[in-house]
């Protein structure tokens, strides 16, 4: 089971590498969007390992057995939280823009939980 410690240092990797690679894919630099990101990087995912957490779903856990990507349905549950919560936040932020620079900037946000959460947590 994954406990919260676990959980919280997750999110907060999560939110550090999305904001850099926000900035570095997209070119951000607007605090708002930044804010947006960093927050839906960071709630994204706890809410998907509280939803675990709290159910005991150990099945979840179990990863692909392919060594160069081992992915779980826990990993990929972070992702797709992550990237609703970005489409919302940074939606919300940008609802001038056009959609296709809100869904490049949730899908970095998206990406970057799944990496991490596959590789570092």
């Amino acid at each position: 089971m994954i406990s919260w410690g676990r959980i919280l240092y997750g999110a907060a990797l999560t939110t550090v590498v999305a904001a850099v690679a926000v900035i570095a894919v997209k070119r951000e630099r607007r605090p708002a969007v930044l804010a947006a990101v960093v927050a839906s990087a960071f709630v994204g995912p706890i809410a998907w390992n509280a939803i675990l957490h709290r159910t005991e779903a150990r099945s979840f856990f179990v990863d692909l057995p392919f060594d160069p990507f081992p992915v779980s349905w826990q990993d990929t549950g972070s992702s797709v939280f992550a990237l609703a919560f970005a489409a919302v936040l940074v939606g919300l932020v940008l609802r001038r823009d056009n959609a296709a620079d809100v869904l490049v900037r949730a899908i970095v946000v998206a990406v970057v939980a799944l990496v991490v959460d596959v590789y570092f947590y």
